[in-house]
């Protein structure tokens, strides 16, 4: 999640605090994803400095709110206009750790994929909880955002499957043999040789 746009666009709606601006922010997104209020001023730093947003004067409770910029709407609706690339995305974590389980001895990858599909399904029932506990149409936002967290879930649980499967069908090739040291092949020779001899 772009924390710097979310904040734009936040700030699009009218001039916000920093703590207005995580509560909108939490808000919106059904508190999916907590903000802590350190990264909200720290983004907001970073807005500063592009020029994006710009500080108000302190309120009388020495509070000091934020406005977007005109570079900043040009740059939230930038944002808005341009599709997210698969590649901006975070790395899959779980991708990587069932791939680095396959090749690390000694890891169960049955069981870290079982334990995996265990807690994806317990997600996913707290998110269809979440999903259904309120129709308001003002919930609609983070209504959305939880479809998407559901449909997620629903995929990964659809790939562990797919992984299992795939464990079941897979055989992993033996140990390779031990590489030959100088002096093996004769070895194995004069071996050969007197097994013959002691046959005649």
């Amino acid at each position: 999640m772009s924390i710097r746009h979310g904040l734009l666009a936040l700030l699009e709606r009218g001039q916000m605090y920093g703590y207005q601006l995580r509560a909108a922010f939490e808000e919106s997104t059904g508190s999916t994803w907590p903000l802590n209020i350190g990264q909200v001023y720290t983004t907001l730093s970073r807005l500063e400095r592009d020029g994006l947003v710009r500080p108000l004067p302190e309120s009388e409770a020495g509070q000091r709110p934020y406005e977007i910029t005109d570079a900043g709407r040009a740059d939230l609706a930038l944002w808005f206009a341009t599709p997210i690339s698969r590649t901006d995305r975070p790395r899959d974590e779980l991708a990587i750790k069932l791939a680095l389980a396959l090749t690390t001895p000694g890891v169960d990858v049955r069981a870290v994929v079982q334990a995996q599909r265990s807690a994806t399904m317990r997600a996913l029932q707290e998110l269809t909880r979440l999903k259904y506990g309120s129709e308001r149409p003002e919930d609609l936002p983070w209504r959305l955002v939880l479809d998407s967290m559901v449909f997620q879930a629903e995929a990964e649980v659809r790939w562990l499957d797919h992984c299992e499967t795939s464990l079941v069908r897979h055989r992993p090739s033996g140990p390779a043999p031990p590489p030959s040291r100088p002096g093996d092949a004769d070895a194995r020779d004069a071996a050969r040789w007197a097994g013959e001899e002691a046959r005649r």
